[in-house]
């Protein structure tokens, strides 16, 4: 099964009129596996390692790793801003000056990344990011 359409349905869930608040995404699971393959346009291309980093951050649910490194995704490293732990799984935002900013959400299995462009607006794409997020849940992944 290929997970890559999940990142065209991300982005459409972004939509505003003609903006996109999520350009690109990626699914992982919580051991740091890629779903979505590099192949797909809007892939963010993040390395198995930086997988495996965000996998084991938020499957533990220690966050210090980000808070003194930041979060590295796709060779960028973004600022770790805060942390949600709500009743729909755990979400992190991240922000890079002059490269957009990054949402993780977690489900049961699986961690759902999307970058926000600068100057969109990151709560679009947390919502957008949440919307498959909730499908996975309701998928019981």
């Amino acid at each position: 099964m290929s997970w890559d359409s999940y990142i065209d349905s991300m982005a459409g869930y972004s939509q505003a009129g003609s903006e996109y608040h999520l350009d690109f995404g990626c699914i992982i699971g919580m051991n740091g596996s890629k779903w979505t393959t590099d192949a797909a346009p809007r892939a963010i291309k993040i390395t198995q390692e930086q997988a495996v980093v965000i996998g084991n951050a938020l499957e533990k649910k220690d966050y210090t790793v980000f808070q003194s490194g930041g979060i590295k995704v796709a060779d960028i490293q973004y600022m770790y801003l805060r942390t949600n732990d709500g009743d729909n799984g755990v979400t992190v935002f991240g922000k890079k000056k002059d490269h957009g900013s990054i949402v993780l959400q977690t489900t049961r299995t699986a961690i759902v990344i999307g970058h926000c462009p600068e100057g969109k607006q990151q709560g679009t794409c947390a919502v957008a990011v949440g919307k498959i997020c909730d499908y996975l849940t309701s998928a019981n992944m």
